[in-house]
């Protein structure tokens, strides 16, 4: 089933731009926290926000959300944060998500929280975009707010 991402785009006090991934319409970060909730992770822990490209060297969005700038965590190519913290940090408590493309289809899977290790996010996801569409999306957010 192919999916569709969007971006809800807000400003912090300072003028930047926050870009909240939206999958068919609804926040990422509301779809982790019911999922989270729905399998036990209740523990203390901080809240997710959206990426905050002026404030991190994320490289140019385009190919940062497809995974190319490195990994950010760990060693494996195609991790991005999928989330920060709702701080802003996104070291504080991100969501990890590993992309996959090729010239028809991009996916997010293999979810998780670096602060628990421990957290299984089997079932969460896979989310599959059509590739056109998801390079269309984070193109336009990159331009729109004027960030690469």
């Amino acid at each position: 089933m192919l999916h569709t991402l969007t971006f809800e785009i807000e400003r912090n006090n300072g003028g930047g731009a926050i870009l909240m991934p939206c999958i068919d319409r609804l926040r990422l970060a509301d779809l982790v926290a019911d999922f989270e909730r729905e399998n036990g992770h209740n523990d203390p822990a901080g809240g997710y926000g959206g990426i905050v490209p002026w404030h991190f060297n994320l490289g140019p969005l385009p190919s940062y959300f497809l995974g190319k700038e490195g990994p950010i965590e760990g060693e494996e190519k195609g991790e991005i944060y999928a989330l920060f913290c709702e701080c802003g940090d996104a070291g504080c408590w991100p969501l990890i998500a590993h992309v996959q493309a090729d010239n028809e289809v991009v996916i997010w899977d293999r979810f998780a929280q670096p602060h628990r290790p421990k957290r299984d996010y089997t079932g969460f996801g896979p989310f599959m975009f059509a590739r056109s569409q998801y390079d269309a999306t984070v193109a336009a957010a990159a331009l729109a707010e004027g960030i690469s």
